[in-house]
């Protein structure tokens, strides 16, 4: 749960690459109100949040300019968000903060992420700038993480101290080609590994 105040200020720094793990419920197929952001609009949206979670991608694939929280609810046909809607709906984990440790770089292909990294090292010094700045406005202390994917999950790794957080779990991205019930399987079980429940 967070205040107005505290939803105001994300939305206003942040919301062009980051959102919060809420969606409208699909209608009939799965993908089906994925990108319906009317749900933040809700007076009551703030109960539903959970900012001692926080659930980090690599990077935005698509940039859409004007529309705070559209990230992690992308309307595209292609976009595979809808994955993370069906994995978290129901659990502890739904509401948390979402957003992305590399900023101000729109690829699709993660894999060239590091070579973009590597020959403009600024550009990684400014997104955990940015990041800090993030965890910061949420006023979360040692905030559970969840990386999605190899890559994003290995810079928060080498680049942010363990007391910037509480534990870092490594989870499946959710552009896999597998169904929305065998991610929901999996994610659920490497959540309960890394926190040793198993």
């Amino acid at each position: 749960m967070i205040s107005e105040e505290t939803f105001n200020r994300i939305s206003q720094k942040h919301g062009m690459y980051s959102s919060w793990a809420v969606w409208a419920p699909p209608t009939c197929k799965p993908k089906t109100g994925i990108g319906d952001l009317t749900i933040f609009q809700q007076k009551t949206i703030g109960n539903l949040l959970q900012p001692q979670v926080i659930m980090v991608g690599l990077n935005l694939s698509r940039f859409y300019p004007n529309e705070a929280f559209r990230n992690f609810h992308d309307p595209s046909a292609m976009a595979q968000d809808y994955k993370i809607r069906h994995a978290f709906k129901d659990t502890d984990y739904y509401g948390a903060y979402m957003t992305d440790i590399i900023k101000g770089v729109v690829e699709v292909d993660s894999k060239n992420i590091p070579k973009h990294l590597k020959a403009n090292p600024n550009v990684l010094e400014q997104s955990l700038k940015i990041f800090r700045d993030e965890l910061r406005d949420l006023g979360t202390a040692s905030p559970l993480v969840l990386a999605f994917g190899r890559i994003a999950y290995q810079i928060i790794k080498d680049n942010l101290l363990p007391a910037e957080y509480g534990r870092l779990i490594r989870l499946t991205h959710y552009s896999h080609q597998i169904s929305k019930e065998i991610y929901r399987e999996k994610v659920l079980a490497e959540i309960s590994e890394g926190l040793g429940c198993v």
